[in-house]
């Protein structure tokens, strides 16, 4: 079969692309601005890339087109198509399907699905339990929203029944406006959180809950192939209220004190406990109550596929976390930059706690953040911001695109906050004030124009 890929550069249909390549199909796709890293990993799979959704692609004619949700119908200003690839798909009636509809189709059919959903930690959590789930042996395929260290790869087909995949709440395509997650089908759905985010899609918390509510309704219940599970994180009132609409399959929690799996101890070196009795240990490098809750769910949904508490706790001192996930990207003059994903207020709160929780005394954080994500560029959760920030002892904004004052709402911060509308304005300034022993925690979910580099640029020269 040969598909071509719109958007093929995302995570998720970049990983798609390296599934069905590795797969036997023939992979083409397109996108704007073909760019790394997902670009060069599919160029070292031998899949060509072609820049642009023009409509000369139809004469490629593929078996099917796999359009990404970065696709529309919408129009520029002078009245073209956005997408005239799109366009010309449709008025010539030729096949297309979705993404998840794609991938549930040709690669998770007669699989042991395993879905990671939830607000935050889902990469994280996906690449844990397919590290659990390898270091006992189960060879699982995956599907993660980034690369995990381990592996080095953002998706494998793997040998064994087992797929894990990182199932997302945003929707489909601009033609199937469900949830991603409502397509995997899986027999283990973990629900590691749930609280409001992409308000660009939805109204508020409430149609969150029903799509994971859609997801729940999706997994079996006890049969002759075993029985389904939904692993749910019991510190959170949103999954109660999910759970509450109904469900059919047996049910873990973890998290709290009274769940099936609870952690006793730091967040970098904790007991495992399972229905109260110690089964394992985990010591490892990761930091925040953040990453325990994802071990936790990890180790309960490797418990499902018959993985020993003991032997996952054991796997996970040795996981290395995923790239963009507190990764240290340098340290100049003993001032270390950091870049993460976080991009929530949420996540940005827990990843500066974590980090706060690890330094000696007198070690400072900076905190360097755009607010670049849909929900974020809305100005819907800036009041939030300074709540975010409070285990940074400086923060700094960048500002660029936005429709609302991030200076008035950084206001409550005092002089403890700057924001800048320039990148490099933003550089010189964390420059200027960074000293030995400073942490820099570069938050975004883009790019963020490169700042890590530029920032260890500036200190070299200081």
């Amino acid at each position: 079969m040969h598909i071509h890929i719109l958007g093929i550069c995302g995570t998720f249909m970049g990983g798609l692309a390296a599934l069905a390549r590795e797969a036997g199909h023939k992979v083409t796709g397109c996108d704007a601005g073909v760019y790394p890293p997902m670009s060069d990993q599919l160029r070292a799979l031998g899949i060509d890339l072609i820049e642009g959704f023009g409509a000369d692609q139809l004469a490629l004619q593929p078996d099917v087109y796999v359009v990404g949700n970065v696709v529309s119908r919408a129009h520029l200003a002078d009245g073209s198509a956005k997408f005239p690839l799109m366009e010309a798909i449709l008025d010539a009636g030729v096949p297309y399907t979705s993404g998840p509809q794609w991938l549930a189709e040709h690669i998770l059919q007669g699989r042991h699905v395993v879905a990671i959903a939830g607000t935050h930690g889902k990469t994280t959590t996906t690449a844990m339990t397919s590290w659990i789930l390898e270091a006992a042996g189960l060879q699982p395929g995956f599907l993660v929203g980034g690369v995990p260290l381990n592996f080095g790869v953002s998706a494998r087909l793997g040998q064994g029944r087992a797929f894990v995949i990182e199932a997302d709440e945003y929707d489909t395509a601009f033609f199937d406006k469900r949830s991603k997650f409502v397509h995997y089908r899986p027999r283990t759905a973990v629900l590691n959180n749930l609280e409001f985010d992409h308000a660009d899609i939805f109204d508020d918390l409430a149609a969150i809950e029903r799509q994971f509510h859609h997801l729940v309704r999706t997994v079996p219940g006890k049969g002759p192939h075993g029985s389904g599970r939904v692993i749910v994180n019991g510190l959170e009132e949103s999954l109660v209220r999910v759970l509450h609409m109904g469900c059919w399959s047996e049910v873990r929690s973890f998290g709290a004190a009274v769940s099936d799996f609870a952690a006793v101890g730091e967040a970098h070196d904790f007991d495992v406990l399972h229905q109260g009795q110690r089964v394992g240990h985990v010591r490892w490098n990761l930091t925040g109550q953040h990453n325990q809750l994802n071990a936790l769910a990890a180790i309960a949904a490797a418990d499902h596929l018959g993985v020993a508490p003991s032997v996952a706790a054991q796997a996970l001192a040795s996981f290395d976390n995923v790239k963009r996930r507190m990764e240290n990207r340098g340290t100049v003059a003993g001032i270390t930059v950091y870049d993460d994903f976080a991009h929530h207020p949420t996540a940005i709160r827990t990843t500066l706690d974590g980090l706060r929780r690890t330094l000696k005394a007198g070690e400072r954080i900076l905190a360097v953040f755009e607010p670049r994500s849909n929900t974020m560029k809305l100005g819907t959760m800036k009041a939030q911001l300074p709540w975010s920030l409070e285990s940074a002892d400086l923060s700094f904004c960048h500002s660029a695109g936005l429709g609302w004052d991030a200076a008035q709402a950084l206001a409550p911060m005092g002089d403890k906050a700057q924001v800048f509308d320039q990148l490099d304005a933003l550089v010189n300034a964390v420059t200027r004030a960074a000293r030995a022993g400073d942490h820099i925690v570069c938050m975004s979910n883009g790019g963020f124009g490169g700042v890590h580099a530029k920032l260890l640029q500036a200190l070299q020269q200081k």
